[in-house]
């Protein structure tokens, strides 16, 4: 399943192919007889459109749903699911069986003929990119908690896969001289074939690298997606195989976050690569490095950059509240800061723009 979600991811498909393509390798490990994925916007975890809805509720159900999702108390509403340390969750599982415990059920899943349901947030670098719903019909075997473990084990290669199409949607469409997201396709043999405004903006910023004048990181990325896309059977990890991802400092100071996807299939098909300004929390692990952090105070970190509270914090990672704020002053300790607001301006102000 992680290497068939590695493979989909790099295809270079538009976000309703992926998420169909998706959708069909998650059933080989986890039957459903209804389907829905939806984007969400990760800087307000509001949906953003639905991309996939398969044997799921009718559209005359949606508002009420929606309705019921962003005003409501329920059970794994998806802005929960996508702070929690485990971003998926079967409706039995929490409701203790009680299914009718949720208002979601018994107005509309009940009526529709459907019973358990599992939900996972799709959360990846930079946030919750999207969401999904598996639903089962009444009589048939509901979903366990290791349903939820797979399930939730695999949002980080979803929420990459989701988050290429998205970028490669509006990067296609990006075709002003304002626009922040770069996309730059590569014929079979490296060479460019086009690149928007926005992408030979980035590129300048870029050092260029060999005979091709192409950054090696543009290149390096293009080549990783090519090996993703074919099933290299070299590539044993498929989160690593997932990435064809590079952050890069440009000569301004500004890092960027460089991807890599396939478009078509075969020795043939063309690499996109998209360039986009780094996001706080997509520098987290780079920067964090570099202060000699723990991986338990890295964590913190990149959750104090994406604005989460101390109670966030420690609920998110199990931790007590009191342990959270004594990792904090450590963190600010070899930061050499004393507050949030400082831990954030040291680590990125000045790393991620210099000259500002």
């Amino acid at each position: 399943m992680r290497g068939d979600l590695v493979e989909i991811g790099h295809r270079g498909l538009g976000v309703q192919e992926f998420s169909r393509a998706a959708a069909r390798a998650v059933r080989r490990g986890i039957p459903f007889d209804g389907v829905c994925l939806l984007t969400l916007d990760p800087a307000t975890l509001l949906p953003t459109g639905e991309t996939l809805v398969e044997d799921a509720l009718p559209a005359g159900a949606m508002p009420r749903l929606a309705e019921i999702e962003l005003t409501e108390p329920d059970f794994n509403k998806f802005r929960v699911l996508a702070r929690a340390k485990r971003p998926a969750a079967g409706l039995s599982e929490v409701t203790e069986s009680i299914l009718d415990r949720s208002r979601r059920h018994r107005e509309l899943k009940r009526p529709y003929g459907f019973a358990d349901e599992l939900r996972a947030a799709i959360v990846g670098p930079g946030g919750a990119w999207g969401a999904i719903t598996l639903l089962r019909e009444t009589g048939r075997r509901r979903f366990t908690r290791a349903d939820a473990d797979l399930l939730g084990s695999l949002s980080s290669l979803l929420a990459d896969g989701l988050r290429r199409t998205v970028l490669l949607d509006s990067a296609a469409d990006a075709e002003d001289e304002g626009a922040s997201v770069g996309l730059v396709v590569l014929g079979p043999e490296g060479t460019v074939e086009s690149a928007n405004p926005a992408a030979r903006r980035w590129l300048e910023q870029l050092d260029a690298d060999g005979p091709s004048m192409l950054p090696l990181p543009v290149r390096a990325v293009a080549e990783q997606a090519r090996r993703a896309a074919f099933g290299d059977d070299g590539l044993e990890d498929a989160t690593i195989a997932a990435s064809a991802t590079a952050r890069v400092q440009a000569r301004s100071g500004r890092w960027l976050v460089v991807r890599g996807s396939l478009l078509g299939e075969g020795p043939a098909a063309r690499a996109a690569v998209t360039i986009e300004p780094a996001a706080a929390a997509e520098l987290a692990p780079l920067i964090c490095a570099a202060y000699g952090l723990t991986p338990r105070e890295r964590a913190i970190t990149e959750l104090v950059a994406r604005g989460s509270s101390t109670n966030e914090i420690a609920l998110r990672l199990q931790l007590a509240p009191y342990t959270v704020q004594d990792h904090l002053k450590a963190i600010f300790e070899k930061v050499g800061v004393g507050s949030r607001g400082e831990l954030v301006a040291q680590l990125f102000f000045r790393h991620y723009a210099p000259r500002l």
